[in-house]
């Protein structure tokens, strides 16, 4: 039995409340996740919470995976796992801050807005804890907590919508590992025709010229079909990403 029969088969038998099989799924999996989880290390989640949000991701890919949708079932777990641990992040929030603290911030903000107006300047923590019979250190706390954004999911650019995530800089792209997952997946699973004119195309940087002489047809004919299969793979990244 080959591998691609096995996930069938392993699917299959999860769908139909097999545990052994969700917890073989997951098992055969775990790289998968892994590899997923490590780009949201250092946001202030264990890593063993990280991996059980994966896990959850995939029993998701498992219960609503269709063979119909034809692409691999990891290419198609991919952005499962990822939602699931984004969605936890915008909703549980990055930083949390209590409700009191927030009321109080919104409070202190809208007294120093009018300290400003009348004075032109800022009031002193001195002034501002005298206002609220709070202790100076208190005042301190708040205000610093107000500075502090709730979740990296919030949105902080009203023109553009984008979030604070969107506006954090990285030495290399956090997505290319995900989409290299994908587009691997994807270029396994195409007919062996259409596979090998991409690999040859876009990994051995032949010209079309180049492919027509290998595959024995026109340069027309290779620029139609390279056409077609990247619309295909664009689609099928449309179709994970929406997921």
């Amino acid at each position: 039995m080959s591998e691609q029969d096995k996930i069938t088969r392993l699917i299959k038998e999860a769908q139909n409340g097999s545990e052994e099989a969700k917890t073989e799924l997951l098992a055969e999996n775990s790289p998968l996740i892994k590899s997923i989880i490590r780009r949201y290390k250092g946001r202030g989640i264990e890593y063993d919470d990280l991996y059980q949000l994966g896990c959850m991701g995939l029993l998701k890919a498992i219960n609503n995976f269709s063979f119909e949708y034809e692409v691999k079932f990891s290419t198609y777990a991919v952005p499962m796992i990822m939602g699931e641990v984004k969605r936890y992040l915008r909703d549980d929030g990055y930083i949390k801050v209590s409700r009191s603290v927030k009321s109080d911030a919104a409070r202190i903000n809208n007294f120093i807005e009018q300290y400003k107006q009348k004075y032109s300047e800022s009031p002193s923590v001195e002034e501002i804890a005298k206002e609220f019979d709070l202790d100076e250190h208190d005042v301190v706390f708040i205000i610093d907590s107000a500075k502090m954004p709730i979740s990296i999911y919030d949105s902080s650019d009203e023109e553009n919508g984008r979030n604070v995530i969107d506006k954090i800089s990285t030495a290399e792209n956090e997505n290319d590992n995900i989409d290299k997952i994908m587009l691997r997946d994807l270029i396994s699973s195409l007919p062996d025709r259409d596979k090998k004119i991409i690999l040859l195309r876009y990994f051995h940087g032949s010209t079309q010229c180049e492919v027509a002489r290998v595959m024995g047809v026109s340069q027309v004919q290779v620029s139609r079909l390279e056409n077609k299969i990247l619309d295909m793979m664009k689609e099928e990244f449309k179709k994970g990403e929406c997921v």
